[in-house]
């Protein structure tokens, strides 16, 4: 059982989008998958799978999905005298998703909440998604005013390096850290460039690696509401894929391939 933790701290950077398409990937390749939404408040991704089960109830497609579990509710009074509230919560549903799933898939919220930072710890792939700007390079580290200049990690880089030490205190294998570049656009090619150079720099020096990503496209909202990915289109009756479809899921082909997860044989 392998665990796939989507972490960002700041929203907007498709990473529910991302998260969905990882697991509806996982599961058409037969794989069976757990999820669990860590943002307690907007719960996008449970919301996604939740549009995904009624778009099929009403069409009468079969469309592969993830089991989603929400975490059990728990009394101060059930819990050891060490473990916390939270930490009780996340690991009662990982240890019930466990029996049943190949891979546990865990959207994180976009801010920083000990629960997501418990996540990270388990996260045996962390999949950090980024909008290809510097504005949202200033999650990952501190740029000097030429924007390639790197002064030092941000606060979640540390947040990450923290959950990596408790990992390895504990004796468990590396977290295999992935930074996707979301929103890759053919403008501005000079900006797009330097943040390149940035990236490539960061990766080196705080140990991840760079994986491209899904660029600005419609397509990603109009299959918000019925819970669809790019891998669905013909079953849900769209058989002629436009130039941009097709695009998009070799995007998701080539995501797939850079996450190099075990006992994954890429399919579509």
């Amino acid at each position: 059982m392998h665990i796939i933790v989507v972490g960002n701290e700041k929203g907007g950077s498709g990473k529910s989008t991302t998260t969905m398409h990882v697991a509806t990937a996982l599961a058409r390749m037969g794989h069976r998958i757990g999820a669990l939404d860590l943002d307690l408040r907007q719960k996008t991704f449970a919301q996604y799978i939740s549009n995904r089960k009624r778009f099929s109830g009403e069409s009468g497609v079969t469309l592969l999905s993830p089991q989603y579990l929400q975490l059990p509710l728990k009394k101060e009074g059930d819990l050891g005298s060490e473990e916390s509230l939270m930490e009780s919560r996340l690991s009662s549903a990982v240890e019930t998703l466990k029996k049943t799933s190949d891979f546990i898939i865990i959207d994180c919220p976009g801010n920083h909440t000990h629960l997501s930072q418990l996540a990270h710890s388990l996260a045996d792939t962390l999949i950090t998604p980024l909008n290809d700007s510097f504005v949202d390079f200033d999650l990952l580290a501190k740029v000097e005013s030429d924007g390639t200049t790197v002064k030092g990690p941000s606060v979640y880089s540390e947040m990450v390096w923290t959950a990596r030490q408790f990992r390895a205190q504990a004796g468990k294998k590396p977290t295999d850290w992935i930074v996707v570049r979301n929103r890759l656009g053919a403008q501005n090619m000079i900006n797009k460039k330097k943040m390149g150079n940035a990236i490539t720099h960061l990766a080196k020096r705080i140990g991840f690696r760079v994986a491209p990503g899904f660029s600005e496209r419609v397509i990603f909202r109009e299959l918000f509401p019925r819970g669809l990915t790019l891998l669905d289109l013909k079953d849900a009756g769209i058989n002629q894929l436009s130039i941009s479809n097709i695009a998009a899921r070799q995007e998701l082909r080539d995501l797939i391939k850079a996450l190099a997860l075990p006992n994954v044989t890429i399919e579509f």
